[in-house]
Parts: structure tokens; sequence; C-alpha cells
């Protein structure tokens, strides 16, 4: 029985210490967390905002999709769909009037989308756009499921579908241009550079004018941080802006439980093996 016990311990030893050598590195598409303050970004100041939609004729002008009809109206909030990867609404605020606002992927730090993407499709540059990768794409949908602003959106009428959303023109800006909403912004309501200047814009638009604007950066921090930053005069819910996600990256949720998955079946065969030696009687044989 002492050989047996110790045959147990040395096959469940040697399991442990692999599942420990494995470690929690980037297990179905966990990311590490690095340093964003040099990732593009993009400041949208919906102070400056008129609605007139020259962000959204450029960005579908860019993708060669169709120029949108649908103007912004109060109570008619529009979603970005497979066909429009950004929008502006109109909001009744309740010091404000009406305000404008612009929408769209909001390229997280540490996307859930590119941790629930199993074969990393989904994919956060290291510019700092989160991009799909057509090639690598097995048409799970879990990004869809997984993303908290409801941004990726799938072709399912198409015989060829792909997932649609805005990936800040990441083509453009291996070319050395800025995004085409940006560049179209007649009213600098977007300003595009590095996510470090962009924070400093705004911090200092917020001192210099406080009663212009509310103290509040939306995506500075919200869900472990964001490529896409927002100044407002009013509170961001009187927008439609989700107000109720934390500052918690969303795979920091699931990467303990994501981890302990591989390690699980590491563990088992090793352990059902070391139980059988264990129990089994003189006279079984192997």
């Amino acid at each position: 029985m002492k050989t047996t016990r110790r045959k147990f311990l040395q096959l469940t030893g040697v399991a442990v210490g692999a599942g420990l050598l494995m470690g929690p590195k980037s297990t179905y598409g966990a990311i590490a967390k690095k340093d964003n303050s040099q990732h593009y970004a993009m400041l949208n100041d919906t102070t400056r905002c008129n609605g007139c939609q020259a962000c959204e004729r450029a960005c579908a002008d860019k993708n060669c999709f169709p120029l949108p009809e649908a103007k912004p109206e109060i109570g008619s909030p529009r979603s970005s769909g497979t066909e429009v990867l950004t929008v502006v609404n109109a909001h009744s605020t309740k010091n404000k009037g009406i305000v404008f606002a612009k929408t769209q992927c909001m390229h997280c730090d540490q996307p859930a989308c590119v941790s629930a993407c199993l074969v990393n499709a989904m994919y956060k540059t290291d510019e700092g756009p989160v991009i799909w990768r057509e090639d690598k794409c097995m048409g799970c949908r879990y990004c869809m499921i997984a993303c908290p602003y409801d941004v990726p959106k799938f072709e399912y009428g198409s015989l060829n579908p792909k997932i649609r959303k805005c990936i800040m023109c990441y083509d453009r800006l291996t070319e050395g241009q800025m995004p085409a909403c940006a560049e179209a912004c007649p009213q600098e309501a977007i300003l595009f550079g590095k996510r470090r200047e962009l924070l400093d814009i705004a911090r200092k638009r917020i001192y210099d004018r406080p009663t212009e604007y509310v103290r509040h950066i939306y995506g500075e921090h919200e869900v472990g941080g964001t490529n896409m930053l927002y100044l407002a005069g009013v509170p961001f819910e009187q927008l439609g802006f989700r107000t109720d996600l934390g500052t918690t990256p969303y795979p920091e949720y699931t990467k303990t439980f994501l981890y302990s998955v591989p390690l699980a079946l590491l563990l088992a065969p090793a352990f059902m093996l070391g139980l059988r030696h264990a129990t089994k009687g003189k006279g079984d044989k192997d």
C-alpha cells in the first residue's frame, strides 16, 4: 500500500508541477496588461459636436458603405451595424439642451472581445486599435456576446459573413494617416493622437472651463481604460453611455476560471490513475 500511495503522490505532483509551469499566460485570448499611454486614441468632445454627420459620411466612404440617410433625432438612438461603423445620436439633456454624441467601438485596453476569441481573430494591435482578422475567424461570435458595448456585428444575410466593427482605420494608421472620421470633422470635435497627450488635453479643458465640462473623462478608467475618450458638459448617462461597467477590465472576471480549466483537465487523468493504483487490491492485475 505504501508503494501505491507513493506512486499516487508522484503522479499528482508531476501533474501539479506541469500545471504550475504552464502558468496563466494567454489562455483563450486573455491579454496581459501593457502600457497604453502611447497607444493611438481619439478624444471626442461632445460640447463641440453639432451633429453634422461628416464623420459618418467619411467612415461610409472609406469602407464603401452606403451614405447615412437617417439624421440624429431625439428619442430615436441608432447603433452601429454591419454597414455603419460609427453613428451620431442626439440627446435631450437637462441643462445643456440637445447634445450630439458619436459612438463606435471603444477599442478597450484589455478588450473582452479579444479575451473571448478562441483563435485570436479579434486582436489588440500594438498601436492600440482592436481589429478583426478574417483569415483567423471561425464564426463563433463569442466576441459579440462578450463586448459590454454591444459593438461587433455579424453579417447574417451574407454568403461570406464577416464581423463588422470600427477598427480605427487601422490600415490608414499603418500608412501614416489619421482615421477618416477624425480627419473629416469640421468642428474639431474629434482629436486623434497618443492617449497620454489626449488625456492631458482633456484635463486642461476641464481645468480651464470647469463650468462647461463635467469632471469625468469617459474611457480613462472604464473597463480598465479605452482608446476612445469622451468629454461632456452633462453626466454621461444623459448621453446614453453605460456608467455601470466599473473600472475592472472584463477579462479579469473570467481569467481565473479559464486558467483553471486546462489545469483541471491536466490533473484529472493523473488523479484518476493514482486513485486506481491506491485502491487496487493485491489480486488485481494491471
